[in-house]
């Protein structure tokens, strides 16, 4: 085996690791392989003769590439008024995807990527490397441009946060009861059954894009979600039971292609946000085939 082989295959092995850390950072799967990609072409142009450790060398590589990327997205991403949904990691409801479930270990949700996705960039590298992947502040620092201490304090920052998102319910049997409910209720318009699942402050978003604007909207307040009872009702009849971010959720599909994805996050057995990813041509770009059950 040559030397640029050996090196590949060194690289192929903290793949998944990398992709992981680069969708936390970016909340977009094909942005995190082009972050992935370019942490390879870099490693493929340096010498790492005395990296005594690649992951780790690689984990900063990838939170530059992503700091960069995320400094220099379009305006469309830092509207405050705009709503968007971070792409889904959608699998078979049996679990049974290892990639997939790489990707969203650690309850990374829907509901945790879009407070992560308000957060200046600086502060989500810090919160992302640090609380997440333990990286340490000191290697940290030097990619945000500030001190030790100043690191600490961008995460510090973060946590306060993403501690205000609310957390899934681990009660995964639960979720996917509710989430049958929610179905059922959906496809007979049952406004009633739709409110008793859900709890009296959710947040609704709905993400259409540019080709469905709109759809796009931001809904609160348990009478108001329910009250969208003729748009659920619309998807209910392709709906398929998935997992979403590790999660049951929901995903609309038509010809074997997914058409929207459905988030839901649960608290005490109540429905408290609702992420709907329903963008043409994001979901084009995802291209999701529907599971097997």
């Amino acid at each position: 085996m040559t030397d640029d082989e050996l090196l590949a295959q060194r690289f192929q092995e903290h793949r998944f690791h990398l992709r992981a850390v680069a969708y936390r950072m970016l909340g977009s799967l094909a942005e995190a392989d082009d972050a992935v990609q370019e942490a390879w072409l870099r490693l493929s142009r340096s010498d790492t003769s005395e990296v005594r450790n690649l992951a780790g060398w690689l984990t900063t590589v990838v939170g530059r590439v992503c700091l960069d990327m995320l400094r220099s997205r379009t305006s469309r991403r830092e509207d405050p008024l705009d709503v968007y949904v971070p792409d889904p990691v959608v699998s078979s409801i049996s679990g049974t995807d290892p990639e997939a479930e790489a990707l969203v270990t650690d309850a990374v949700g829907l509901a945790m990527l879009v407070v992560l996705d308000t957060l200046p960039p600086a502060e989500r590298l810090a919160f992302v490397l640090h609380d997440m992947f333990a990286v340490p502040f000191d290697e940290i620092a030097p990619i945000v441009g500030k001190s030790g201490a100043a690191t600490r304090q961008l995460a510090s920052r973060a946590r306060r946060k993403v501690g205000a998102a609310p957390a899934p319910d681990p009660d995964l049997a639960r979720q996917r009861e509710v989430v049958e409910a929610w179905v059922a209720a959906s496809h007979g318009g049952d406004f009633d059954a739709l409110l008793s699942l859900l709890d009296p402050d959710v947040v609704l978003r709905v993400d259409g894009g540019v080709l469905a604007a709109g759809a796009t909207k931001l809904v609160r307040g348990a009478q108001e979600v329910a009250g969208q009872a003729s748009m659920y009702a619309r998807f209910a009849p392709t709906a398929r039971l998935v997992l979403v971010n590790g999660l049951p959720g929901l995903m609309s599909v038509t010809a074997d292609k997914a058409v929207s994805v459905l988030s839901f996050t649960l608290r005490d057995g109540k429905v408290v946000q609702l992420d709907i990813l329903a963008d043409p041509e994001r979901m084009r770009e995802l291209d999701l085939t529907a599971p097997d059950a």
